[in-house]
């Protein structure tokens, strides 16, 4: 391999993996570590299972297909992923506002997830060029 394909090679490598360097996917993942914590909680009782699981996938959702769309070679991929990532947040904030009336979670963790859908969404809004 010459000297300007290793330098090719290296810049595909960062590339890559560039989704990490995006807020809107950090802000995923601390929501995803945030729905843990609730899932971990939920767990301790009997008659969660269905609530856990729709917010375990709505949660994994986020950042999957941020990375994912951020792979994608052209625009119109790209956005549909994001659009996904979008809906799957709404998704999560609606099912913290439920987890919140059926008292299953606190308000702090309840307010901080509100802030972590509004910032996504605001986010991921932006990025599907509504």
């Amino acid at each position: 391999m010459t000297f300007v394909n290793v330098c090719l090679w290296r810049r595909d490598i960062s590339c890559m993996l560039s989704y990490k360097k995006l807020d809107v996917y950090r802000c995923a993942i601390e929501l995803l570590a945030l729905i843990a914590d609730v899932l971990h909680t939920l767990a301790k009782s009997k008659g969660n299972s269905t609530i856990s699981e729709q917010l375990k996938g709505a949660g994994f959702s986020i950042p999957l297909n941020i990375a994912e769309g951020t792979g994608r070679s052209t625009v119109p991929d790209q956005t549909k992923h994001y659009v996904i990532a979008r809906g799957s947040a709404m998704e999560c904030g609606a099912i913290f506002d439920v987890l919140l009336a059926l008292r299953l979670i606190d308000d702090p963790r309840a307010t901080k997830a509100d802030e972590l859908v509004e910032r996504l969404v605001a986010m991921l809004t932006k990025m599907c060029h509504f």
